[in-house]
């Protein structure tokens, strides 16, 4: 079940949140609570994508990606994710999430995303998603142009060009197996 009053709180509780450069540092506070858990009493892994979407949706908010989302009747969805769990999360625990925009290339946009418990990493994701209208993908200096950033592409880090390098080399639709 999606957590619809999390997501409530997380825009209550930034409601009043300066706005962000579009590639500017967004981060929240949270706590494992029991419906977070699976069987080995600690924050599932599906869970985990669904509170970095909390993070991903108030980031969105405060650089202005929202508004201009709206404002064009366009749509924003995932195209893809690596995901590094590193801690366990236990019943109860707080935590920080840090999420941010790291740039973009022609087709798609590319957010960094970790889980903090004290000085410890626990969890990273990358992200790539698009922007989406009524004809496909929306190339994404259109997006930031619309959402008023002027500024020159950022040249993204080497680790983030070797994950899209290499999963350009995936063979999609995947192969269908022998017993399928």
């Amino acid at each position: 079940m999606y957590p619809v009053i999390r997501m409530g709180k997380e825009f209550f509780a930034h409601r009043n949140a300066p706005d962000l450069p579009v590639l500017g540092i967004h981060v929240s506070h949270h706590r494992c609570w029991p419906q977070d858990i699976d069987v080995f009493i600690e924050m599932n892994n599906g869970r985990i994508l669904t509170i970095l979407d909390l993070g991903r949706t108030i980031l969105a908010k405060r650089v202005g990606l929202l508004r201009t989302l709206k404002e064009n009747s366009w749509g924003m969805t995932m195209a893809g994710v690596s995901v590094r769990y590193r801690r366990r999360i236990k019943p109860f625990v707080k935590f920080q999430m840090v999420s941010r925009y790291i740039g973009w290339d022609d087709k798609f946009f590319y957010l960094d995303q970790s889980i903090w418990i004290g000085e410890n990493c626990a969890v990273q994701a990358l992200y790539r998603s698009a922007i989406t209208d009524e004809h496909g993908i929306v190339k994404p200096d259109r997006v930031f142009a619309a959402a008023g950033y002027t500024d020159d592409r950022p040249a993204l880090p080497d680790w983030v060009q070797n994950w899209i390098d290499a999963e350009s080399t995936r063979i999609w639709p995947p192969e269908a197996g022998e017993n399928i």
